[in-house]
């Protein structure tokens, strides 16, 4: 694909070597997001942050990422702040704001909405969220994470071994995810969950298609016996008609050290989108595993950043000038030393 000047809609639109070209620049912009050097690149451009549903990392990752380019940030946070209230379409909306940034992340509780918002934009789009469809940012930063801690352990993507586990019709995390590793060879997925909250069928098959091996369960200890990467996911209370029907399974699958000892091989990464469910009733990954040194998930977060500024040095084409625009950092970051 042509990054420069592109709407990210949906992790279709990416080819293998377009990942690769992601994650390259990605690896360039872990200086920035350390705060070891500073780029001004983006000076003078401004992101319009809209966020029509809740969200913490996602939209404050973005809004870290524009800055530490250079660029300033704008929000909108949730609906009932805007004009969408009062009746405004969201076609309408998107040639407003259009007009007052230069590149702009959007986030909404509806399917498909993005995209109908990304088509009266006059600037590029990206899709923060588009309720229980697509987060194509969140899926590249797994994957990233996932590329990292399986080099670290001298592997690669092809070949991998991974359990998806929770909320699985849901979950948008996981459906982008899934539609990543078709891209990708020889992948053993196992999809663990209640049958009422089942991967949709046409990501199963799009696996299965790609020629990976797919097994579906409700058994958590089975399918973690033998894979390299526990991919848990919170059950999506937000998404259900009647919120108390997420009570239901609420806590099915929790993972905590011991079950992590009892049945996991000893460099299972455990990874999670977040915000993890820790109220008692849920605790789906149990605050005893924070001292697991195989705990990806503050890693996740810290690649979130630096994916989402390859993102826009590429959209915006600027990551051949990034260097350019750099300089040391007259202060000193102590989470460094």
């Amino acid at each position: 694909m042509d990054f420069a000047g592109a709407h990210i809609l949906s992790i279709e639109q990416f080819e293998r070597g377009d990942i690769d070209t992601l994650f390259r620049t990605a690896d360039r912009m872990e200086p920035f997001a350390q705060r070891r050097r500073v780029t001004r690149v983006l000076e003078g451009a401004i992101l319009g942050n809209m966020f029509f549903e809740a969200s913490t990392r996602t939209r404050i990752s973005f809004g870290s990422a524009f800055n530490l380019l250079g660029g300033e940030v704008r929000e909108s946070v949730g609906a009932e702040s805007s004009s969408l209230v009062k009746g405004e379409s969201l076609r309408d909306t998107a040639r407003v704001l259009s007009g007052y940034s230069d590149v702009i992340c959007m986030r909404h509780p509806q399917a498909g909405s993005v995209a109908e918002f990304a088509s009266a934009s006059r600037v590029p789009v990206i899709n923060g969220g588009d309720g229980s469809n697509e987060h194509p940012s969140q899926a590249l930063l797994d994957l990233y994470t996932i590329e990292r801690e399986l080099q670290a352990r001298g592997r690669h993507i092809d070949g991998l071994r991974i359990a998806m586990i929770g909320d699985l019709k849901y979950g948008r995390t996981v459906h982008s995810l899934s539609k990543l590793l078709t891209l990708y060879r020889n992948i053993r997925v196992v999809l663990v969950s209640p049958p009422e909250l089942a991967m949709p069928e046409a990501y199963v098959e799009a696996l299965r298609t790609a020629g990976h091996e797919v097994e579906v369960t409700e058994s958590l200890e089975q399918s973690i016996s033998r894979v390299d990467i526990v991919y848990s996911t919170r059950i999506q209370e937000e998404r259900f008609q009647d919120r108390s029907q997420a009570d239901l399974y609420r806590g099915r699958f929790r993972l905590n050290q011991a079950i992590y000892t009892r049945h996991c091989e000893p460099n299972t990464v455990i990874m999670h989108p977040l915000p993890r469910d820790s109220r008692a009733e849920a605790n789906e990954l149990d605050a005893d595993l924070d001292s697991n040194p195989n705990l990806a998930i503050f890693r996740q977060t810290d690649n979130g950043l630096i994916v989402r500024m390859a993102l826009f040095a590429l959209i915006l084409d600027v990551a051949h000038l990034v260097d350019q625009y750099a300089r040391e950092v007259p202060w000193f970051n102590h989470r460094n030393r």
